[in-house]
């Protein structure tokens, strides 16, 4: 299974990796699809590959981490 989200990282997490973390700690294979990153705000738009209980539990981890995740609707980044 594929589902694509959007990141909004506040100031304070946009140098931490945690595109990386969710790629180890998860069995998910993740694909930046789209990024824009400022000192001040940090815009991903990011394709999640793999079970659906591991993509939840990646989405629950970037939640509780302070990143606001919204799902693509559309396939906007094709």
């Amino acid at each position: 299974m594929k589902k694509r989200f959007y990141l909004t990282y506040p100031p304070e997490l946009i140098k931490e990796p945690l595109i990386y973390e969710v790629g180890k700690r998860y069995k998910v294979v993740t694909n930046i699809r789209q990024a824009n990153v400022s000192d001040k705000l940090g815009l991903v738009a990011l394709e999640l590959e793999g079970e659906e209980k591991e993509i939840d539990k990646a989405v629950k981890f970037f939640s509780d981490k302070g990143v606001k995740v919204e799902p693509i609707e559309l396939d906007v980044v094709e």
